[in-house]
This record gives C-alpha cells, structure tokens and sequence, in this order.
C-alpha cells in the first residue's frame, strides 16, 4: 500500500534500516519498458529503452530510436556493450558506468538503482537518522574516507526518495531521485528514476520513466556483438 498522508515517526535509525531493507526487492525477473531521457551538455537524447532483469544474475537493456540505438548486458563481473549506430562496442568491467556517473559503481548497486534500494546495505553500519521534510534521512555515522552518502526514506513505504553520494575533495556528486512509485501486483516499485551526476568539468542528467512492468516471466536476453565494430576504450 502506498499511503501519500503518511507522517514520519520518531524512530530509531536500526528500525528505518531494516524496514528499508525489508521492502526490498524479491521477484525473480523483471520485464519493463521505460522512456530515457539523456543529457550531458554535449549530447541531448531521448529513447525508448527495453529493460530486462535476472536478479543478481544479468541487467539487460536494448535502446531505440526508431532502430536500435544500443544494447547492454550487465552481470556482477562483466559489462558488455555495442552500438548499430556508433558501430562501436565495450567488453570489460564497470569502468563504463563510472565514466557516465563519476562514482565506481558495481552490479548490486545498479541493480538496487533501478529498483528503489539503497546503493549500500544500510544494516551493516551505524546509521544517523533525522527527519527532514517529512522523510527520514539516513547516513553512516562513520562515513567513508572518500565519500559522503546519505539516503531518504518514505515514511509510507520504506522506499527511496533519494540517494546521494557525494566526494567533495574530487567535487563529485551523484544524486538518485525517485518522485513517484507504482503498485505493482501488491509490489511497490519506481514509477520514476531522475539521475543527476555532476563533477568539476560536467553535468549528466538521465531520466527513466517507467511505462510498463512485468514480473517473474521467461526473458529472452539474446546478446551478440556483431563483427567488424570498433572497441570503445575508457
């Protein structure tokens, strides 16, 4: 249920933390269609992009545009890319995603990204709680030596709002925004993704719109880069 009047409570930080990580996630697959909305201040685009998740396993994502703009399978220790545009392709590891967001990221935390969960696990450490506008915003009592990470928390669902990284000796930030969430065969599950990563030379905006959701289906994520494409280096 999702209850747009619900107040945020004094409540113990460990108490936020598990219920966060008890709203968590647990569908085996999922197949989804979003609108993307990419800005860099060089490149302006928007593309209708086919999602498919493996839980833990495969992050699947194909980009059109008429025609097929790329294609991408991500698993926990590889990423692979290529482009019918571009004629280009990527196989190695994530330096591809934190060259697009200027943080490292791996594939739990991308997973978790799409899925409204925190990028770390938010029981394995202290955490401080206070509530600001109504949400609860959690942060590692020790923060790490070379970022600062703060989370907030709906009072409704115990979902995200927002997470943000940020690494202010190299002035980079990574805000994760999540404006609305669907009801989704009793799941609770992002309507809306707004990404903004910003560093000392650039500003990079990607907004996902999810238009469709389906659950625990069969997927088919066939994944071949053709011949004769150039490699992307990083």
């Amino acid at each position: 249920m999702i209850d747009a009047n619900a107040i945020a409570k004094d409540i113990s930080a460990k108490k936020v933390a598990k219920k966060h990580i008890a709203a968590n996630f647990d569908k085996k697959t999922i197949d989804a269609k979003l609108k993307a909305n990419f800005n860099n201040g060089k490149t302006k685009q928007s593309l209708s992009v086919s999602m498919k998740i493996k839980k833990d396993e495969v992050i699947w994502l194909k980009g059109t545009k008429f025609l097929t703009v790329f294609k991408v399978k991500i698993t926990p220790t590889s990423l692979s890319y290529y482009s019918p545009v571009a004629k280009h392709y990527f196989e190695g590891d994530f330096s591809m995603i934190k060259e697009l967001l200027g943080v490292e990221i791996n594939f739990e935390q991308l997973q978790n990204l799409f899925l409204g969960q925190s990028l770390l696990d938010v029981t394995e450490e202290k955490q401080d709680v206070e509530i600001v506008n109504n949400k609860y915003l959690l942060s590692p009592e020790k923060q790490a030596k070379l970022f600062d990470i703060f989370f907030a928390i709906n009072p409704s669902n115990f979902k995200l709002n927002e997470q943000t990284i940020v690494n202010a000796d190299k002035d980079l930030r990574l805000d994760v925004k999540y404006p609305s969430y669907n009801l989704i065969n009793d799941i609770v599950f992002p309507a809306e993704i707004n990404i903004i990563a910003k560093n000392k030379k650039s500003r990079t905006t990607i907004d996902f719109t999810y238009k469709t959701v389906v659950f625990d289906t069969d997927v088919n994520m066939s994944f071949r880069i053709p011949d004769g494409y150039k490699l992307l280096e990083f």
